[in-house]
């Protein structure tokens, strides 16, 4: 008969639904068991990782509250261990640690869902964050442990859970983004592993955060502008070098790159702009002399390079560019009155700028015997217009033989 057919069908459909209910209860009444007996709570996380192995039971909250409890009682297990200064397995205890905050971040999100009258009650929230909290400073603690051990990728995973319950609903009470002085020093330590795995977007995500830690904000912004190299977002780049320039003008990186960039667009106004700014920061940053007096130099401000090249040396005489650029600006002198054809009348200074320039040549041979393409053909001028005959010879033969 077709209705016992029918029937046949329902008691089958039944039993493939109870069967898997039945086993379920049987897994999660074990797990109580292990939790309950306090030991074998390893088996425990095993039976519920299990059960969520099948997609049917990744939303069934009492599964993640049993694992939850799982890996709780391997935590204060090893946590005792640690207490009494036995052996125990550091990266375990850590990894133990993320595990809860991973476990119950996402039992929070099923425990948000609204019921089928649309209400949103959540059970288990108050209860976890405040279990949770206390526990929170190990995910700090993992990521420089991990840090230490040049593991980048664990460590930022460490420091991004860490970073993560700010936004977390989970932990909404707490208010750890405003409330947390150690964000920022974990957000840089979590750029700083996402540099050393060349990680851009990693380095992206918690940058804005890493510069609020006021003692690492030039490497923060350093790695920052490196992300946008890596994603060859040239305008994010320039944009954070100046940044770094006007917040941490003596750092070393920004103002090289800044005024290089400035350089290959033959924006002399504008290296001269971030020099000066340099220069009011400090007066005697050679760095800054030194941009200034290649502008000056390029835009023929020959007196004023001469200037700013002459305080380069009081301040340290064993740099080698002031001098060829205070020689060049005496030579480019010469070769103007040169070019006005009128020797009887600039003769004397002429010769004078000559001889002037000489020994700034001869010094910046002396330091870079090896730039002969600079000083060759230049003291070969000098000695010429100075009719010094043996230094003349020497030079013509080095060139001649170059």
């Amino acid at each position: 008969m077709w209705y016992q057919h029918v029937a046949a069908c329902l008691v089958a459909v039944f039993c493939m639904t109870v069967l898997p209910l039945a086993a379920q209860r049987n897994e999660l009444d074990q797990a109580e068991t292990y939790i309950k007996s306090g030991k074998d709570y390893d088996k425990a996380e095993k039976l519920m990782t299990d059960l969520l192995k099948n997609q049917k039971n990744r939303e069934n909250k009492k599964i993640y509250q049993m694992w939850l409890e799982a890996v709780g009682g391997q935590y204060a297990a090893a946590n005792e261990k640690l207490y009494l200064k036995q052996k125990y397995d550091t990266s375990a205890f850590f990894g133990l640690t993320r595990r809860m905050f991973m476990i119950a971040e996402t039992l929070d999100s099923l425990d948000m869902k609204p019921d089928k009258k649309g209400r949103v009650k959540p059970e288990y929230r108050k209860r976890h964050a405040e279990r949770l909290a206390p526990l929170r400073p190990n995910l700090y603690y993992g990521g420089s442990y991990y840090i230490r051990k040049a593991d980048f990728q664990t460590a930022y995973d460490f420091y991004d859970t860490y970073l993560d319950t700010g936004r977390q609903p989970l932990f909404s009470s707490y208010h750890y983004l405003e409330n947390d002085s150690v964000m920022p020093q974990a957000a840089y330590w979590a750029i700083y592993c996402g540099q050393r795995m060349h990680d851009a977007q990693r380095v992206l995500k918690y940058g804005e955060l890493a510069k609020r830690n006021v003692d690492k904000v030039h490497f923060a912004l350093q790695y920052l502008c490196e992300a946008h190299l890596w994603k060859n977002d040239t305008v994010a780049y320039v944009n954070t070098l100046r940044e770094g320039f006007y917040r941490c003008p003596e750092y070393s990186y920004f103002f090289p790159r800044l005024a290089d960039y400035y350089t290959k667009l033959g924006e002399n106004d504008s290296v001269m702009v971030v020099a000066d700014y340099g220069l009011g920061v400090n007066p005697d940053n050679t760095l800054f002399l030194l941009a200034k007096s290649i502008v000056l130099l390029n835009t023929e401000r020959y007196d004023e390079c001469i200037d700013v090249s002459s305080h380069m040396i009081e301040i340290c005489d064993t740099l080698p560019e002031p001098y060829y650029h205070i020689a060049t600006c005496k030579l480019n002198q010469a070769l103007r009155l040169e070019k006005i054809n009128e020797p009887r009348k600039y003769r004397s200074k002429l010769q004078q700028l000559y001889k002037e320039a000489r020994p700034y040549m001869e010094d910046y041979r002396r330091m870079v015997p090896d730039d002969k393409q600079r000083w060759g053909p230049a003291l070969y001028r000098i000695y010429f217009n100075l009719n010094l005959g043996r230094q003349f010879e020497e030079i013509d033969k080095l060139l001649r033989n170059h």
